[in-house]
């Protein structure tokens, strides 16, 4: 590995660390398990979201033992931070952490089972990238 993430984590971090930033972190710990990882919420919803559990196990991850939690101060100093995109302007992790790298993906909740699909793959794409970047590839 390579670089400042590959040396710190990354940490993905979203509003209520439900859905996307845990897809994300289920696949880095997938593909890179040489890479830590973790995912969190600057508002931390109840429980991962139905849908994303469901659409990470047609891939082979399973994420529903995963929890929300919110995002503190340590991780945000030991990782490099990927907001996985802001619907709450308030909450925005991008408002109270220097160079955030945000993603912009669409949230998967109360979309249709074939929109989370696409959202999933999105979100894998971008973290099979990251490894690449991560690796030096």
């Amino acid at each position: 590995m390579t670089g400042p993430a590959a040396e710190k984590g990354v940490l993905f971090v979203c509003v209520e660390n439900s859905a996307r930033s845990q897809m994300a972190e289920g696949f880095l710990r997938q593909m890179a398990p040489h890479i830590r990882v973790q995912s969190a919420g600057t508002r931390p919803g109840a429980q991962v979201i139905p849908e994303a559990v469901r659409a990470m196990r047609e891939v082979g991850i399973d994420i529903s033992g995963q929890e929300p939690k919110e995002v503190t101060q340590e991780m945000l100093a030991g990782s490099a931070v990927i907001n996985m995109g802001c619907m709450d302007r308030e909450a925005c992790p991008a408002l109270f952490a220097e160079g955030v790298a945000d993603w912009k993906i669409d949230d998967p909740r109360g979309v249709d089972a074939g929109q989370v699909r696409a959202i999933r793959d999105q979100i894998r794409d971008r973290v099979r990238a990251l490894v690449g970047e991560m690796d030096g590839e």
